[in-house]
């Protein structure tokens, strides 16, 4: 794993305890009526949360939806009076009556709810509470518009040089802009007339200062956003497509950043974006897909990255292999091991994901048979799984396609058959191992678990999680080897000849 993922992986967990922490936090907010969406509720569980989803599905307006829910100091422009102006019954984007927000939030340790509902004009109400007031929160919202076109500002660069305060900018924004962008700064300087104010940098290999009106997209946004909010405290920060102009190394280091600014400065963090690498970068629970349908936009269960990287800019050319588990997964790379030589696959042309139960194989054919991908994804489950593919093969006759999930062998997990191949079969392995007496380790494991009264194949597999321990290896990789070593014989064979002809199924329909 790189430095880059175990810092993602260590600012996660250290994220997850800090929610119940903060003295403020929005728990969710549900959109009614409004811009086609009849009534969408937007849980937030994890301190940085993405939402993503196709274009006009409505993660725009569940952000500005968001900022109408405190009341912020020495603002007003973050109510639904000024965030949706001009709406009017019976146009295609407003058809539903009465539109609404209801928020539920933590503040100073209550819960409070809240319903913006508008009739003639934007009316509160605190569920039937009296003596409530909105609760007050720092908050800054930046959209795609303000992260990206220099005109806010091209103003006063007209103005001259007159009447201008200059400050150095401290040294956390410089830190902050030289952990993520690719630039030394020898300083950063900020200019303010009136209520209007500009950035100029000082790179450590150019001769001359420059504004931010030359700036890049990507430049200009992360020192903005990194100037604006670095000192705020206990607020709620709002980013419409935050990944603009960024490059993708570029977009986790600053989802990094921002997740470590979460923690020390107690921030809670809203984020839109199409970018896979964007999703990946915060753990599953803090992602939120919307689906709009044909009057209302829905939540869609969190999407393994398999999924992202289909529907968020996977090359079409790839194959994609759904199985259950990593165990699952490795024994399936085992079989690709002896298929990729003998038809010239390579490695980056199919991608194996795993991590979801079997019961929602039939959930995951509807979400890409909506997206027109069920012909690039082969599904795998395991042995006793057998009973679902009725379920999965009427899903996809609904999309029009003649899906045939496949079966790793055995009637019981992966591990099982796994276990009973190294029993059969111990000498031969003990030397693909490189184990003496393999045999021997085994009927030790045999007898210590002899009279355990478990289920039977959870007996097993804590067997082969067992052996995998007294040889010091990972399950993963007993599985791989099992794999490759099976796929040429028996059972394994059969399951090998079917991933097989799914490959040339895939290939042919690519070629076409």
């Amino acid at each position: 794993m790189s430095l880059l993922r175990r810092n993602l992986h260590q600012v996660w967990d250290q994220l997850r305890g800090k929610k119940t922490q903060m003295p403020q936090f929005l728990e969710s907010v549900q959109v009614n009526n409004l811009r086609g969406i009849r009534d969408l509720k937007v849980k937030f569980s994890y301190p940085v949360t993405v939402i993503a989803g196709p274009n006009g599905c409505g993660k725009s307006t569940v952000l500005f939806a968001c900022a109408c829910a405190y009341d912020v100091p020495g603002r007003r422009d973050y109510s639904p009076a000024a965030l949706f102006p001009n709406l009017r019954g019976g146009t295609p984007e407003d058809r539903f009556q009465s539109p609404s927000f209801e928020y539920f939030f933590v503040d100073d340790n209550r819960d409070l709810g809240m319903v913006w509902r508008r009739s003639k004009s934007w009316s509160k109400s605190y569920l039937g509470r009296k003596n409530v007031h909105q609760p007050q929160r720092a908050l800054y919202l930046r959209t795609l518009a303000n992260l990206t076109s220099p005109s806010e500002v091209r103003s006063i660069l007209q103005i001259g040089s007159k009447g201008f305060e200059q400050s150095d900018l401290d040294a956390d924004l410089i830190a902050f802009a030289h952990r993520v962008l690719p630039f030394k700064y020898r300083g950063l300087k900020l200019l303010k007339l009136k209520n209007k104010d500009l950035l100029f940098a000082e790179r450590e290999e150019a001769d001359t200062a420059y504004s931010e009106f030359h700036m890049s997209a990507g430049e200009r946004a992360l020192l903005r956003i990194s100037k604006d909010i670095g000192r705020l405290s206990n607020a709620l920060i709002l980013i419409d497509e935050v990944e603009a102009g960024l490059h993708p190394y570029t977009q986790q280091q600053v989802l990094l950043e921002l997740q470590r600014l979460a923690l020390r400065n107690n921030l809670q963090i809203i984020v839109t974006s199409h970018s896979p690498v964007v999703l990946e970068s915060v753990p599953v629970e803090a992602r939120v897909f919307l689906e709009r349908s044909a009057d209302n936009v829905t939540v869609q269960p969190p999407y393994r990255d398999i999924f992202q990287r289909a529907f968020y800019g996977q090359s079409q050319d790839k194959l994609s292999v759904l199985c259950e588990d990593s165990v699952a997964e490795a024994m399936i790379l085992g079989v690709l091991d002896q298929l990729n030589q003998k038809l010239n696959i390579t490695p980056d042309d199919i991608t194996v994901g795993r991590d979801t139960g079997k019961e929602q194989f039939p959930q995951h054919v509807e979400t890409l048979g909506k997206f027109q991908m069920l012909g690039s994804f082969v599904f795998v489950l395991d042995g006793d799984a057998r009973a679902l593919e009725f379920d999965i093969r009427k899903v996809g006759n609904r999309f029009g396609q003649d899906l045939s999930p496949l079966f790793l062998p055995g009637d019981g997990p992966p591990e099982a058959w796994i276990y009973a191949r190294l029993e059969r079969d111990a000498p031969r392995f003990s030397q693909l191992l490189g184990v003496p007496a393999l045999d021997h380790q085994l009927s030790n494991i045999r007898q210590a678990f002899e009279n355990a009264s478990d289920k039977a194949t959870n007996i097993v597999k804590n067997q082969f999680y067992a052996l995998a321990e007294q040889l010091q290896r990972r399950p993963e990789e007993l599985a791989r080897v099992v794999g490759r070593a099976e796929s040429s014989s028996g059972e394994l064979k059969v399951f090998a000849d079917d991933l097989e002809q799914a490959i040339h199924n895939w290939r042919r329909r690519a070629g076409e």
